[in-house]
């Protein structure tokens, strides 16, 4: 009977054009209930052991949603602290944090309290109307900022996500261009500068500062004026930054691009040519910020003459809650009126409720310290591992990136089957983005369970060369 059902779903989901990985999960799934021999690996969290329930669940998925996600067969119910478990009851050691969303780790106990408080207030309002979380969340985080570094931060406009700051920013960009543009040059400064790995998302503005032909290529044309200069090239910045240039945007870190560190000499050399040339500089801190790297911003690690005009952030402000944020300088603020720009939910008491505790505890040069000395730990235990397909280690604060000279994509599922959640970044590799109050004996539990899954990579990767 088990067998049967198994290769009924099976059928119906492959009918339904599901996922390759998916699709061979399920394949596996049928192969067991056959009878068939095991993976070669003894794996905690084989696919084939997955509740069956699992497939019930995935089926429900398949029939409703569009598929435009290629996920495995397991389906997570609840999580604690740096932990996911699933249907079955199988745990999961998370270090990919909800791609570097929920910093404070699974169901935080203060978070949980504060949404069900607020929500026993008043949720939502739209911003026709002031509210009390708004109004704090937005002085801690100006406040914060100036306290913390140089950049003289004076305004926030809170939005929804990632991308919609992003989009904010170019859109802010464009806006300062045109009322301060020379008298009949308002229409020719336009010009958007973004860099080679980055990614700011996939709304049209952002996908346009985003030079990816997987992402860019099933939606051209995409938004004129977008250029794409070599990240970290001090030497081409003043041949794609001209005076037609309104922003340059960029990562201190790209996270999706392969943690991508930014040096001093680009960054410093963008903020003067900015100066030059009268264009704003966006800085994208929506992975790389907000504690991920020891300091409260990113461009913190930087000197004082590496301060952006704007500054975008989201994934972890409200650990989990949708939210975004775009912080702006007078310069910038006194240029945009009433009715530049609006959203409905942006700002809403609940999800700025949640985002006063988060950045409160962030924001804590205790908790900051504890950040950068466990980055520094997971750093060595990842430099520690031995392998003739590790390239290098890169990172800064926990966020870190493990490149291999392969394509680690499988070493994903590997390490899943073991009970370790990552994730890969661009440039064969692995990222690493944990709960920034992960314990260095999570760690070191990870570090073990990668270690295994890289044996097993190894094994494949040998055996398809030879």
């Amino acid at each position: 009977m088990l067998r049967h059902t198994l290769f009924k779903t099976s059928r119906a989901l492959l009918a339904q054009q599901q996922p390759r990985s998916t699709l061979m999960a399920f394949r596996a799934m049928s192969a067991k209930a056959a009878g068939a021999p095991l993976n070669d690996h003894a794996l905690s969290h084989a696919d084939v052991d997955a509740d069956p329930k699992t497939l019930d669940i995935i089926d429900k998925h398949a029939k409703y949603t569009l598929t435009t996600y290629g996920r495995p067969a397991v389906v997570f119910k609840h999580g604690k602290g740096s932990y996911l478990y699933d249907v079955g009851g199988r745990e999961y050691l998370d270090f990919t944090a909800g791609i570097a969303v929920n910093a404070l780790g699974h169901s935080d106990p203060q978070v949980a309290q504060i949404l069900f408080d607020q929500a026993n207030t008043v949720v939502h309002l739209s911003n026709l109307y002031y509210n009390l979380p708004a109004g704090e969340l937005a002085e801690q985080l100006i406040e914060g900022t100036r306290a913390s570094g140089a950049f003289p931060a004076s305004k926030i406009f809170f939005s929804n996500s990632g991308t919609e700051a992003n989009e904010g920013a170019l859109k802010f960009a464009r806006k300062v261009a045109k009322v301060t543009a020379k008298p009949g040059e308002e229409g020719k400064k336009f010009g958007v500068v973004s860099f080679t790995n980055a990614f700011h998302g996939r709304t049209m503005g952002a996908l346009s500062a985003t030079p990816n032909p997987k992402y860019q290529k099933p939606f051209w044309p995409l938004v004129p004026g977008f250029a794409h200069a070599p990240f970290n090239n001090v030497e081409a910045v003043d041949q794609y930054v001209t005076n037609e240039t309104c922003a340059v945007i960029v990562e201190p870190i790209q996270g999706e691009g392969g943690i991508n560190v930014a040096t001093e000499a680009f960054l410093k050399k963008l903020r003067t040519r900015c100066d030059e040339v009268g264009a704003l500089l966006i800085y994208d801190e929506i992975q790389c910020g907000l504690g991920r790297t020891g300091k409260l911003w990113a461009h913190q690690n930087y000197s004082a003459e590496c301060v952006p005009d704007i500054l975008t952030m989201a994934k972890p402000l409200a650990n989990g809650f949708p939210m975004g944020a775009i912080m702006i300088t007078d310069n910038v603020a006194e240029k945009i009126v009433i009715g530049d720009h609006g959203t409905t939910f942006g700002g809403n008491p609940l999800g700025c409720a949640v985002a006063s505790n988060v950045f409160r505890r962030i924001n804590n040069p205790e908790f900051l310290d504890n950040v950068s000395k466990s980055g520094a730990y997971f750093r060595k235990e990842l430099e520690s591992l031995s392998s003739s397909l590790i390239k290098e280690v890169r990172s800064k604060g926990m966020i870190l990136g493990l490149e291999f000279n392969v394509d680690p994509a499988p070493l994903v599922g590997l390490a899943r089957e073991r009970g370790l959640l990552i994730i890969t970044a661009a440039n064969n590799t692995i990222r690493f983005v944990p709960p920034l109050n992960i314990s260095k004996a999570d760690i070191d539990k990870g570090v073990e369970i990668l270690k295994s899954a890289i044996v097993a990579f190894e094994g494949k990767v040998l055996n398809v060369e030879a």
